[in-house]
């Protein structure tokens, strides 16, 4: 993450704090996890850890290119999707359909830009929980948001804006939460779906505070207090509808609806295809081109943000962390209650896969319906894997210098946590 400093734009010169973060956590990474393993062995004995430390950069390393190609042919599907899309006037017509509220987020892009479609769309498949359809809907709104970048290397405002709102992880139907619970046995497993909603409306809401601030963007007005408030609304409405069926119907009528308007898109994207006479294969076959270009770019990124995720958790730094954070909530005579969670809570902004794991263990070990289990799970829903986000997107496009991108987003991951802390005490406790 490092460059020359010829190669540093003008004003990320007078910065360096902000081009070094990624740089510094990364390094951190290592630095910690040699110190920890260091005292394992010299004072616990502990002759393996350094065996440890080692294999998990190699199963980080193939876990971080199996991503990368997994995400090939999802790519290289919604890539040529959206080139269809984007020929035959669809990209162009979501455009204007966001418009009144992306102009106000997003000042940086021209007005109904392709780009304002692309994001969009990957919001509003966020919402509806389906990753699969969003990310590669995001490395196009990123792409997109590079042409019209002027500093290459480094993210712009607009950049910076979308980065903060997928990290923050807004959805609306947690689909996968609910499944997970269902198999660990939760006697009703969509009873965490409000408090989740409510957690990572909260994180995203100040997600995009934080960079409203930072970029001098006024919240308030008019289309945007229209815009939150009558998304605020919308949630009320959701949440009344799915409080009024059964759990089975919940999970039905969400997976249904969901994937049934995914379809509906690929369709109708392909027969605006055909009404603007182009030729709808070769189109297609253009944009998934792209994918594939997009999915090699991005693996030397997510090998580096991945290994180092990947031995500070093999060194067991992260349980000194959640021991020493026990001890020190306990001393102060507060309710520990919450700290079963704190390894989802803690692993969430660094692996999504870890952070699963975590959530699994959380349900496994004291209960799908315990306190800490639904915790773990109202955690998982709040927000998204900001580290991933970052390597991921930014990768895709060579942006090295992510400025005050990680610091807004670890704050939305700080409320989306405390937020999920006190909604599981306030409905669970």
């Amino acid at each position: 993450y490092h460059a020359e400093w010829k190669d540093i734009p003008t004003f990320a010169q007078k910065s360096t704090h902000h081009f070094m973060v990624l740089n510094y956590i990364w390094v951190a990474f290592f630095v910690i996890a040699f110190i920890v393993a260091l005292i394992k062995l010299l004072f616990m004995g502990n002759t393996e850890i350094f065996t440890e430390l080692v294999n998990s950069t190699f199963t980080s390393s193939k876990t971080a290119f199996e991503i990368s190609l997994g995400l090939t042919g999802i790519l290289s599907l919604w890539l040529g999707i959206m080139k269809i899309g984007e020929k035959g006037g669809v990209i162009q017509s979501f455009a204007r359909l966001g418009a009144p509220v992306f102009s106000k987020l997003f000042p940086g892009i021209p007005k109904e830009h392709p780009v304002t479609g692309s994001i969009f769309m990957n919001i509003s498949a966020n919402l509806l929980g389906l990753d699969n359809a969003a990310t590669p809907m995001g490395l196009k709104a990123m792409q997109q948001l590079q042409e019209l970048n002027t500093e290459k290397d480094s993210a712009s405002n607009p950049m910076i804006m979308f980065l903060c709102i997928n990290a923050s992880g807004l959805t609306l139907i947690p689909i996968t939460i609910m499944m997970y619970r269902a198999q660990m046995g939760a006697a009703n497993p969509s009873d965490v779906f409000l408090p989740i909603m409510l957690a990572t409306f909260s994180s995203t809401l100040v997600a995009i505070l934080a960079v409203c601030i930072k970029q001098r963007i006024n919240i308030l007005q008019r289309n945007l207090v229209l815009f939150f408030g009558g998304l605020a609304a919308f949630i009320g409405g959701l949440v009344w509808l799915f409080n009024s069926l059964e759990q089975e119907q919940v999970s039905l009528y969400s997976t249904l609806f969901a994937n049934t308007l995914l379809f509906t898109i690929i369709c109708g994207f392909i027969v605006s295809g055909i009404r603007k006479k182009i030729n709808v294969y070769d189109t297609f076959i253009e944009g998934a081109k792209e994918g594939f270009k997009t999915a090699i770019t991005i693996i030397p990124y997510l090998v580096a943000i991945l290994v180092g995720i990947g031995v500070f958790r093999a060194s067991g730094a992260m349980d000194f962390i959640i021991e020493g954070i026990r001890m020190g909530v306990g001393a102060l005579g507060i309710n520990t209650d919450f700290v079963g969670g704190l390894p989802t809570i803690l692993m969430k902004p660094l692996s999504g896969s870890g952070a699963r794991g975590m959530m699994l263990d959380a349900m496994n070990t004291y209960g799908a319906d315990s306190f800490v289990g639904r915790l773990a799970s109202i955690v998982q829903g709040s927000t998204d894997t900001t580290f991933y986000v970052v390597a991921l997107y930014y990768g895709s496009v060579g942006i090295r210098n992510t400025r005050y991108t990680i610091q807004c987003s670890l704050l939305a991951d700080l409320v989306g946590a405390i937020a999920a802390i006190t909604l599981t005490y306030i409905f669970f406790a």
